[in-house]
């Protein structure tokens, strides 16, 4: 009988080895021959079986599928839900008690997180329709084949191959790569490929094409009213262009089609014309075909338990899936041996393909699943970066009047977005990494009077960032925009521009009457995290948009997709660009020490690579109270850095306009004529090497001893504890200063001595006189003058001077508590004393900011003067200034510091720093760096000098500059 058997199937393999082979149908026969020989008849009809198991059910559940497994000897296992762990361990023992090799399935199209938790969910297949690299639907592939492996997992029921012609189609939809279905053939191809690569076998599904259909045969029998011409040119076309690439299995259909098969009530599914005929012999397909479950209503509704599964059966199935009586099953098969229905050589015939197929994935070796590794390895850096990309790939900009994205011109906007929905927190958080936006939230169910008060809210801005955000539960969950929302988006695009974001299905865009309206619409797809995310950045251009619409919609036709570029800096993780993450870890460890020893009680650290910020990160405390944690909006007084952050830029700007020039005299510029500092050269002033003295006390001259306390108290004619014409400059909370000090100020630089001889020597002083060279140059305040030019337009909302008429107090970080002149502790006023007598605005001193915003001044540098589409500072200026003025014994640019020369040691920086980098530290504990020649930027900020100036601690530790060697490394490392 055995030789019998074995002839017969010789003659069949033959056969079908001749057309388009399965992947693997060009292993060896031996093993998938030996087994035959074990297995009775009966046990060959049970490996033709695939069972639901579930890893979140109770033992009664685990008896069952034993029982089957052990009595039965079925074939294979599909889970459904349940987590990772838990599913494995199942396997692992039903895998012990069953006498051949189970073939374990999951309904997983994207990735195992369709069924299970604890995993990472990629994108669904609409998603990826939009993308238009092909690769990394193969990568998505092998990465799904991953995570199957490592859960014992052998064969994964995708891809989705519908063409979703029917945009009212409810339970394919969002699970198809498209209306296009040559494109839907290519993508379906990749993903396989990725699997099967692998040795994961894939499913194209659902045969022979559910995308043109409005009812869902979970439910009912779905009727599809094609002509066979027109389901070969669409649905089809997918199936076969898998098939000639080695498709391993298909799922066939629960669907009613006339043209196919006309006998009532027939599902395809159950048509020996459309299994055994069209995909088989018409079509050539050699692998496993599979039904789609047996307990759907598309077939249970009109035949019962066992007889659907003999018919499945006679029909050329050969895998039942989810069978719900197994044993009659298996009675009802081998009566239908008995009445010649069948041939118990057809039975083997299939059973031996099964088990080819098992030995193709593995199981002639089968080894246990490695339980112990699976929660660390389930998700991966590797699976998150992909996931990233996917997301970012299918981004698809629809519309965008007068290229209006990525927004330019930021000085120019007043922006707001309006989030409608579910949770935008993320979109928004990430929108205002670019520029000041203030929020609203709207719900879908708003009344009219709601509606109306916001919009009159928004009547004041001139740009609204709208989103709408569907749920991101499943696939299936509506997708349809309320007819008042888009009423309200339509009202909103009458007072202003507006750009739509929407995060939902594309046949969603059908639910508007029209958008011409709008002045952009961006279709993120899916309402996650990551597309929140990379949508806000793609908004202002952090990122490019590439992605293509995948199906048609009533406003735009298929394949729409309008491109943009990056023109800002991008959010990123440290494994996007290469980073070595490990020795970043090393940055906590400096951090957490310096915090521990109290050099500081807070910090924040920011490092950017190639315009990417890939580390930005918070620490510790507003103070040592440890009530307030720093966060990354929060913001710092920069000290010095306000030289290269407000001063410099707009001398340099002055440069490029030709009304200024480093080696002219100071002379020329203010009336000097009576005073040793006329004669000054600028390039020498900024250098630090002018001869000027390093600093002047300026307010202790304002201050009187007391005789009987010894304290110093202020003199009463120069100051108040109110506001008047007379006291007009704020030195901290209650405390004014004479109108005319300032010019004292200025008066008692003109009447200082200058260094005996001219050398090094770092001085504040020359940006008190820069100060009023630029006022008088522009006919306004510094702090005016670097707003408009530089700040509003990078889309700095943190950056600036007086910071309290900006920013909420609670965001401010104190500096120190100062006994020395003003009896109080500083939040929000300058800490350095002569520009607080300035009214807060220095030359020197008086920014204050993040690090996000400090980041983006220094990027500009960093890319010679542009940024954001536009050019601030020609790259010439930018070059003289941040090159050594006097390379022979001075590091230092034109107001820029340098690295110390070789040899030397000290200094802001580490050894490693190149000699074209720059940047400048600040005397509160804080450093702005860039390095061109690595296309590095670093940002440290803090309040070291809290709760007072004479805390050292974080200079002896030399903590910004072991960060930045640590980061130095890294880039050694990669």
């Amino acid at each position: 009988f055995i030789i019998l058997v074995s002839a017969l199937f010789l003659v069949n393999f033959q056969h079908i080895f001749a057309q388009n082979k399965a992947v693997f149908l060009s292993y060896s026969t031996t093993w998938a021959d030996s087994i035959m020989t074990t297995l009775s008849e009966k046990e060959r009809i049970a490996q033709l079986f695939m069972v639901a198991a579930y890893s979140n059910k109770g033992e009664d559940h685990k008896q069952q599928i034993t029982n089957l497994v052990q009595q039965y000897k079925i074939g294979g296992v599909m889970f459904l839900q349940g987590g990772p762990v838990r599913q494995a361990q199942l396997t692992n023992y039903y895998q012990s008690k069953s006498k051949t090799p189970l073939m374990i399935a999951i309904d997983g199209e994207w990735g195992v997180a369709m069924r299970l938790d604890s995993s990472l969910r990629f994108p669904w297949q609409m998603t990826l329709g939009a993308i238009e690299d092909e690769k990394l639907i193969y990568e998505m592939g092998v990465e799904v084949a991953r995570q199957c492996k490592l859960l014992g997992i052998h064969i994964n029921f995708a891809p989705v191959v519908d063409v979703n012609s029917n945009p009212e189609n409810p339970i394919i939809n969002n699970r198809s790569f498209g209306e296009n279905p040559e494109k839907v053939g290519r993508m379906g191809v990749a993903y396989m490929k990725g699997m099967q690569d692998n040795n994961v076998l894939a499913c194209a599904k659902h045969f022979p094409g559910h995308g043109d259909t409005d009812s869902d045969s979970h439910k009912t029998l779905p009727t599809v009213n094609q002509l066979k011409q027109q389901l070969e040119q669409v649905e089809l076309l997918p199936f076969k262009m898998l098939i000639e690439n080695g498709l391993g299995s298909v799922m066939v259909a629960h669907l009613h089609i006339p043209s196919l098969d006309d006998t009532k009530d027939l599902a395809v599914s159950l048509s020996p014309k459309v299994v055994n005929g069209l995909l088989k012999k018409e079509m050539g397909f050699t692998g496993l075909a599979i039904t789609d479950a047996l307990n759907m209503k598309g077939v249970s509704q009109f035949y019962a338990p066992a007889e659907v599964d003999l018919k499945a059966l006679l029909a050329g199935n050969d895998v039942l899936l989810f069978a719900e009586d197994v044993p009659k099953a298996i009675e009802e098969i081998q009566k239908a041996i008995k009445q010649k229905k069948i041939s118990q050589a057809e039975i083997d015939a299939r059973c031996h393909k099964i088990l080819m197929a098992k030995q193709w994935m593995g199981l002639a070796q089968y080894t246990p699943t490695d339980l112990s590794i699976i929660k660390n390895q389930i998700i991966t850096t590797e699976t998150k970066l992909l996931d990233k990309k996917l997301v970012q790939s299918s981004l698809t900009l629809l519309q965008n009047y007068d290229n209006l994205l990525p927004l330019k011109s930021l000085d120019t906007l007043k922006m707001a977005s309006v989030s409608i929905g579910e949770d935008a927190s993320d979109f928004k958080q990430m929108l205002s990494n670019y520029g000041s936006i203030t929020h609203f939230t709207i719900s879908e169910q708003a009344t009219a009077s709601e509606q109306a008060v916001l919009l009159n809210k928004l009547a004041s801005f001139n740009v609204v960032i709208a989103s709408i955000h569907k749920s991101n539960e499943n696939a299936w969950k509506s997708y349809k925009i309320a007819k008042e929302t888009d009423i309200f988006l339509q009202a909103i695009a009458l007072q202003s521009k507006v750009i739509v974001s929407i995060f939902a299905n594309p046949y969603s865009i059908n639910s508007f009457l029209f958008t011409n309206n709008f002045d952009g619409l961006i279709l993120a797809y899916q309402n996650s995290k990551v597309a929140q995310e990379q949508t806000a950045q793609a908004i202002f251009g952090g990122i490019g948009i590439h992605g293509k619409l995948p199906v048609n919609t009533k406003h735009y036709p298929i394949h729409s997709g309008l491109k943009t570029e990056s023109i800002r800096m991008r959010y990123v993780s440290p494994e996007e660009i290469n980073f070595r993450t490990d020795l970043l870890y090393k940055i906590d460890s400096i951090v957490d020490n310096a915090i521990s020893q109290a050099a500081t009680p807070g910090c924040q650290v920011l490092i950017a690579k190639d315009g990417n910020i890939f580390f930005n990160k918070s620490y510790g405390f507003h103070s040592y109270d440890k009530k307030t944690a720093v966060k990354n909006t929060d913001i710092y007084d920069l000290a010095s850095i306000t030289k290269i952050g407000a001063t410099v830029p707009v001398l340099m700007d002055m440069v490029d306009d030709k009304k200024f020039n480093l080696d002219h005299h100071l002379g020329k510029y203010l009336d000097l004529d009576s005073t040793n500092k006329k004669d000054l050269i600028i390039r020498d002033i900024l250098a630090h090497q002018a001869g000027l003295p390093s600093w002047i006390p300026f307010y202790k001259k304002t201050l009187v001893k007391d005789s009987v306390s010894g304290k110093s108290e202020f003199r009463d004619t120069l100051y108040s504890n109110t506001f008047s014409q007379q006291y007009p400059h704020k030195v901290a909370a209650g405390i004014y200063l004479h109108q005319q000090y300032p010019d004292s100020i200025i008066q008692q630089i003109k009447q200082s001595e200058l260094l005996e001889k001219k050398k090094y020597l770092y001085s504040d002083l020359g940006y008190y006189m820069f100060k009023e060279i630029i006022e008088k140059e522009y006919k306004k305040p510094l702090n005016k003058i670097t707003e408009e030019l530089f700040y509003k337009r990078l889309g700095m909302e943190n950056l600036g001077y007086l910071p309290l008429e900006r920013i909420d107090e609670k965001r401010i970080v104190p500096t120190e508590m100062d006994f020395e002149y003003r009896s109080q502790l500083l939040k929000g006023y300058v800490h350095d004393q002569g520009a607080a007598m300035q009214d807060g605005v220095g030359g020197h001193a008086g920014l204050f900011s993040n690090a996000n915003d400090l980041a983006k001044l220094i990027q500009m540098y960093l890319q010679k003067g542009q940024y954001g589409g536009e050019q601030y500072l020609s790259e010439q200026v930018i070059s003289e200034f941040t090159k050594r003025q006097f390379p022979q014994n001075n590091r230092r640019g034109a107001g820029f510091d340098k690295p110390f020369f070789k040899g030397q040691e000290g200094g802001p920086v580490c050894q490693s720093a190149s000699a074209l980098s720059f940047g400048h530290s600040g005397f509160t504990g804080t450093l702005a760096w860039a390095d061109p020649e690595n296309q590095l930027v670093y940002i440290f900020l803090s309040n070291s000098i809290h709760p007072d100036a004479s805390n050292k601690k974080l200079l002896k530790m030399n903590v910004r500059t072991e960060i930045m060697q640590v980061i130095y490394d890294s880039l050694d490392e990669n």
